[in-house]
């Protein structure tokens, strides 16, 4: 893991909190206080809501619904969730954002009702699934998916002499069995052939095979390595089951592709396809960057999940991804600064450089006396040298100043009266419980939204091991938010 100088940029742009190595006496229940005391203000908006489960609000949903079910977006939602939130908030016209846009799910779901749909996205994975999906489900020929459908069927890349070389990253060599990565090179090199829109279809089924077929498996915070691959990785080795062959994983999926195709033709399939009605586009770079850049006033609804402040690094988890995309390392290292921070290795960003505008979310997180209070007493833990990683109080700083940003533009960006609807996750670090929802919201309501429910899921989620043997177990809010611009 990279190490980083911990030395706060000196700016207006984020508070700087000077720690001392001496703790407040009770500083846990000065946090559960001031916890209370916001809990009690937002207890109205608080509703626990039956219909909402975690396969609803995560891809499990996905897992069965045809062309969303083609790549595995683990981090996202499911597009029935986006259908529930566009019916219930009466949104049937005008254009819908996702700020982080991942793969998708709530611009193909906009769109299939007939929407126009723009998303941001940083991460160059979930912009070319986006891309290459547009390409399969609205410009394939006839022609083009009898030569996808060939494919599967003769698998050409096996006597092709055509090859090109796999890229790879530090995280990700050897990630393959020596016979797959020729398989891959094999494919990519055979793939040159093709039409540009047979690429996309041929890309996109590539990107969603390289997990299945590889010694690795997506664990949010890293890839988690097969004892097979040879790497040591814990204590515990580490065995992932089956690896799929290459030529099995490929031809599965290039057929589930045609099959999900051939349903749209069936008016009575369970889950139709997307009309396509809508336009949908994706903006390349952080939201930090792009926001500011869109027109005010302009959209007449949002619906996104941003990342967590769960220490979740994307650059590695989607590493296979990354590198096949030829993001190299000094690209990798500057994608992962230029991402909203959610990881400790996100160096603290000088927001008022990146737009003078922003004090006032600035100086709204400040304001929040719950949020200094868990800011202080991560300080003071990592001056006193108790925390396990030093780079927690930068990311839980720069994840909610940022968020007070995104939110100050999202509004900006609304029309009056229209809704923003977010998935998130409380979060505990050190036994102080994170009520990222009521911070959240206490931020949109000083942007100007009216906080209508902070709808919350039935069952919580639990505390890791580490935190439940040290802090007991507690479980914590899963939710979705439903804020309206005044």
């Amino acid at each position: 893991m990279e190490e980083y100088d911990d030395q706060l940029v000196a700016s207006d742009a984020v508070r700087v909190l000077r720690p001392s190595v001496r703790l407040p006496a009770d500083p846990l229940g000065r946090i559960a206080a001031l916890d209370g005391k916001l809990t009690e203000r937002f207890k109205p908006r608080l509703v626990v809501e039956t219909f909402l489960t975690r396969q609803l609000v995560s891809f499990q949903a996905n897992k069965e619904r045809p062309s969303y079910r083609w790549y595995k977006f683990k981090e996202g939602f499911s597009a029935a969730l986006v259908d529930i939130l566009l019916s219930r908030l009466g949104v049937a016209n005008g254009v819908v954002l996702d700020p982080f846009a991942g793969a998708g799910t709530t611009l193909f779901t906009a769109a299939g009702r007939g929407l126009n749909a723009e998303g941001i996205e940083v991460l160059p994975v979930g912009r070319e699934v986006i891309n290459d999906r547009l390409i399969v489900e609205r410009k394939l020929s006839p022609d083009d998916w009898q030569t996808v459908r060939k494919w599967s069927e003769t698998k050409p890349w096996r006597d092709s002499a055509m090859r090109v070389p796999l890229p790879e990253l530090r995280i990700t060599y050897g990630a393959y069995p020596r016979d797959t990565t020729a398989a891959i090179e094999n494919y990519l090199g055979t793939l040159l052939r093709e039409n540009e829109r047979v690429r996309a279809a041929l890309r996109l089924a590539l990107l969603s095979v390289l997990e299945s077929v590889s010694y690795t498996r997506k664990d949010g915070q890293y890839l988690r390595w097969d004892y097979r691959s040879g790497r040591r990785q814990g204590a515990r080795p580490f065995d992932k089951g089956a690896i799929t062959s290459f030529d099995d994983a490929i031809t599965l999926k290039l057929n589930d592709m045609s099959y999900d195709l051939a349903l749209a033709q069936q008016p009575d399939d369970l889950f139709p396809m997307p009309r396509g009605d809508g336009n949908v586009c994706v903006h390349e770079g952080s939201c930090l960057a792009v926001l500011p850049e869109l027109t005010t006033e302009r959209y007449s609804a949002i619906v996104t999940s941003p990342p967590y402040c769960n220490r979740y690094d994307y650059t590695r988890t989607y590493a296979l991804e990354l590198a096949l995309l030829g993001v190299d390392e000094q690209a990798l290292r500057a994608l992962r600064q230029s991402m909203l921070t959610c990881t400790v290795e996100n160096r603290t960003k000088d927001l008022l450089a990146i737009n003078a505008e922003w004090k006032a979310p600035i100086a709204a997180a400040d304001s929040i006396e719950l949020l200094q209070a868990i800011l202080e007493y991560l300080d003071g833990l990592k001056a006193a040298g108790k925390l396990n990683n030093n780079g927690i109080p930068r990311m839980v700083r720069g994840y909610f100043y940022e968020m007070a940003c995104v939110i100050w533009e999202c509004h900006r960006i609304l029309r009056k009266g229209a809704p923003m609807c977010m998935v998130n996750d409380n979060v505990r670090y050190a036994g102080a419980s994170v009520s990222v929802d009521l911070i959240l919201s206490t931020f949109a309501e000083q942007a100007g939204f009216a906080v209508e429910s902070i709808m919350v899921l039935p069952n919580g989620k639990g505390n890791s091991s580490q935190q439940m043997g040290r802090h007991g177990r507690e479980k914590l809010r899963k939710c979705v938010y439903v804020w309206r611009k005044r």
